[in-house]
């Protein structure tokens, strides 16, 4: 009685949150592929009746470049966020008190700027009589006929500088709960500082890891503002063709075929990585047994 009483208030407590994903993310990716499978009416919209053309027009032979070019970005990005928000979270973790509250707030200062205006701001910096392309001139680092704007890397780099905050804050919560005493008894058993750090640390915040690469990989995937500002078009991404077949060609059932890619692209590694966690549960007890 006790048991399915726990059960019953689970599911009540449960309900609100679960209609609410329901509701925002699962409805509108059924619409999604719905109108993927629609042809296109001549006002642009989602037509009468059911084809696979949309789907067939995505065999266009410039796709696979710009899939594999919003993929690379989109992994190196969340890859390089993490590897800069691990080490601050880890130093935010161990700071005073009052020092720690003072870089979250530097942390979370961009927020309060637009997005737009730290984009242009970026634009600025890059172009070249901006302050970044001169200073690296005088220090002969690049040639002054090198472009810093309007490239793979331009577009890297401020996706980088736009999604580190989102990763730097899931590892710090998951850090600020670490009991960092796990450490110094590493180190008191002979492991070196990276050793422990690698070993013991890095497993202990793998959930706030996990939070932070979904946290940012999944807009990077989505993101078009930044390509199409300091990108151009060698460095269009797949958001930036869903935004052309919805506001410039008209037509919402292409724009949802691609957006049905994204949704893969999100989906695939996501339900193999939990299928992964779920095979590596079930065989733990199995070997604690043989053990």
């Amino acid at each position: 009685m006790a048991t399915s009483r726990a059960r019953l208030n689970e599911i009540l407590v449960t309900l609100p949150s679960a209609g609410w994903l329901a509701v925002l993310f699962v409805v509108p990716a059924l619409i999604v592929v719905a109108i993927s499978f629609k042809p296109t009416d001549p006002l642009g919209g989602a037509g009468a009746g059911w084809t696979l053309e949309t789907l067939r027009s995505l065999g266009n032979p410039n796709y696979p470049a710009i899939l594999w070019r919003t993929l690379w970005l989109s992994i190196t990005t969340t890859a390089l966020c993490i590897m800069l928000a691990t080490p601050v979270g880890y130093c935010l973790a161990r700071l005073e008190k009052k020092w720690r509250q003072m870089v979250l707030l530097l942390v979370v200062v961009p927020f309060w700027t637009s997005f737009l205006i730290r984009i242009f701001a970026w634009k600025m910096l890059l172009h070249p009589e901006g302050f970044i392309k001169q200073m690296l001139v005088s220090l002969r680092i690049v040639a002054p006929e090198t472009p810093l704007l309007y490239n793979q890397w331009a577009v890297l780099l401020v996706m980088v500088y736009t999604f580190l905050p989102f990763a730097i804050l899931p590892v710090y919560a998951a850090a600020e709960k670490f009991d960092f005493r796990l450490i110094e008894a590493a180190r008191d058993l002979g492991a070196r500082r990276f050793q422990a750090f690698c070993r013991v640390f890095l497993p202990g915040i793998r959930r706030g890891l996990f939070t932070a690469l979904l946290i940012v990989f999944i807009p990077a995937l989505g993101s078009y503002v930044i390509p199409d500002i300091v990108g151009g078009p060698g460095a269009e991404m797949l958001g930036n063709k869903i935004a052309q077949r919805v506001f410039v060609d008209r037509n919402l059932p292409h724009a949802c075929a691609l957006s049905l890619l994204l949704i893969l692209a999100v989906l695939l590694p996501l339900i193999a990585v939990l299928a992964l966690q779920g095979a590596k549960d079930k065989a733990r007890p199995i070997i604690e047994e043989g053990a």
